[in-house]
């Protein structure tokens, strides 16, 4: 689970409030969802990353640009 979850909804149940958020907290909360979506964006490429599409005769047909992709990191952690 990501971390910062919890402080997200909590400024989410305050803004939904009578008392709203002082400029601080909209600004903390703007923050805060900016890292939760890279979070869930990388684990989502992370995901794509582990993934091989195969065909009903068993070929790869995994797309190209995901192939390259998986490569590439592969040569960087090589390095």
């Amino acid at each position: 689970m990501i971390p910062i979850l919890g402080r997200i909804n909590e400024l989410s149940r305050k803004q939904r409030s009578s008392v709203g958020l002082t400029q601080a907290e909209q600004s903390e909360q703007h923050e805060l969802r900016k890292q939760y979506l890279q979070a869930i964006r990388g684990q989502v490429l992370t995901t794509m990353l582990a993934v091989s599409v195969v065909d009903p005769l068993g070929h790869d047909v995994t797309p190209e640009k995901l192939t390259n992709e998986k490569l590439q990191r592969r040569e960087q952690a090589g390095q």
